[in-house]
Order: structure tokens, then C-alpha cells, then sequence
């Protein structure tokens, strides 16, 4: 069974850090280019950074210099560190793995910033 499982997420200060975690079962992980997204109430699902297989980054303008995505192989996890956060991540986060037409994705984690 093809599952991800998101956790890490929660309520956090402006300026403060949270890590969010990926578990991946059911794939050949390390094929798998690995991303997480988000969702803001009443906005669309955006990037927010991804990470091939061979380990090339990509991230949001939004994101970039605060945001870091890596990926453990052998654990079949995708981590998402952010730090510097401000309100505006506040969203659902959303992992997802691609591979030509398989396009898998978790249930989702809340991050809230707000003091």
C-alpha cells in the first residue's frame, strides 16, 4: 500500500522553527522525486520546495534562504526545516512524491504561526 505520512506539524511563534517530516511506504523511494505543498484557507496548493532523486532542491521565491528540504534514502523520509517563519506559512503541508504518472500525497499538516 503507497502511503506518506506527514507529522511535525503545530503552532509556532513569527521568527520561530518547525520540522516536518515525511514517512513514505509502498514505493521505491529513491526514484521518487519527493516535494512538500501547502494550502492556505481560500488559496490554491502551491510548491513550496521539492527535491529530485540524484538530490537537486527547488523552492519557492516565498520560501528561499529560509526553508530547507532533504531526503533520507535508506529511511524513505523527506524532511522540510523551517525557520524565520512568518504568518503568512501558515497553511496545510502537504508531501508528495512523483514518478512519470504516479503522483502520491499525504493527508496533510497543520502549521500555524501566530503569537
Amino acid at each position: 500500500q503507497v502511503q506518506l505520512v506527514e507529522s511535525g506539524g503545530g503552532l509556532v511563534q513569527p521568527g520561530g522553527s518547525l520540522r516536518l517530516s515525511c514517512a513514505a511506504s509502498g514505493i521505491i523511494f529513491n526514484l521518487y522525486r519527493m516535494g512538500w505543498y501547502r494550502q492556505a484557507p481560500g488559496k490554491q496548493r502551491e510548491s513550496v520546495a521539492t527535491i529530485t532523486s540524484s538530490g537537486t532542491t527547488g523552492y519557492a521565491d516565498s520560501v528561499k534562504g529560509r526553508f530547507t528540504i532533504s531526503r533520507d534514502d535508506a529511511k524513505k523520509m523527506v524532511y522540510l526545516q523551517m525557520n524565520s517563519v512568518k504568518p503568512e506559512d501558515t497553511a496545510v503541508y502537504y508531501c508528495n512524491a512523483f514518478l512519470g504518472s504516479h503522483n502520491v500525497w499525504g493527508q496533510g499538516t497543520q502549521v500555524t504561526v501566530s503569537s
